[in-house]
């Protein structure tokens, strides 16, 4: 079976335990072809968190996925497949310096175009633009989708377009990026996250039909 064009990369909110986040990200993965599951942690203690990532982590790379964190040393003990930092500066050089060769450090929180720019050059292997940190209140969907356009159009650093609703998924989904990613409008989805991952694949399998035409026409 050939791989989709976009894939799937899910955020979860901060989870504080696996047994609360364990029901939720076993019906998302269940419901479509998922590549990546960004799992970030409530404030705990170490210990805790690494008991909730090594409860959680057998679940989603058996499903095919790979786990990314957003704290690298917590990586290295956990079986984690990698990490997520927060800017193209600090964070991401101390993810790539413990993370390479083996591990992914992807980058995301990134302010500017040239901000993704230094990311990419300094050897992310993805980065992420629209999520603003993951806070509440993110960029215009309208400015996303010209963002990751003129990402995936110009880089070959693979790119993530951050989709605040379901609605936004398709038009990522054109720009050819490689991942579409998704927080909130799976999580609280009031049909549940089965339901809206499987409406977001349908739309990226809506995205790749159509650009697979206009090669074709072209």
């Amino acid at each position: 079976m050939t791989e989709p064009r976009t894939r799937l990369f899910l955020v979860t909110a901060p989870a504080s335990s696996a047994e609360a986040a364990r029901p939720a990200i076993e019906a998302a993965l269940g419901a479509g072809d998922v590549a990546c599951v960004l799992l970030r942690l409530a404030a705990s203690s170490e210990r805790d968190r690494k008991e909730v990532v090594r409860a959680l982590a057998p679940l989603v790379q058996d499903r095919g996925a790979a786990l990314l964190l957003e704290n690298p040393r917590l990586v290295a003990h956990t079986g984690a497949d990698g990490t997520h930092a927060a800017g193209a500066d600090d964070a991401l050089a101390a993810a790539l310096d413990s993370m390479k060769p083996d591990r992914i450090a992807g980058a995301g929180g990134l302010g500017s175009r040239d901000d993704a720019m230094r990311a990419g050059e300094a050897g992310a292997d993805y980065v992420m633009l629209g999520d603003a940190g993951f806070a509440a209140e993110g960029p215009a969907p309208a400015d996303v989708l010209d963002e990751v356009g003129w990402w995936a159009e110009i880089f070959n650093v693979p790119c993530v377009g951050f989709a605040r609703s379901l609605a936004e998924v398709e038009g990522l989904g054109l720009t050819g990026a490689e991942f579409v990613a998704l927080g909130a409008a799976v999580w609280d989805d009031p049909r549940g996250p089965a339901a809206a991952v499987a409406e977001a694949r349908a739309a990226l399998d809506r995205a790749e039909a159509a650009l697979a035409a206009e090669e074709v026409e072209a």
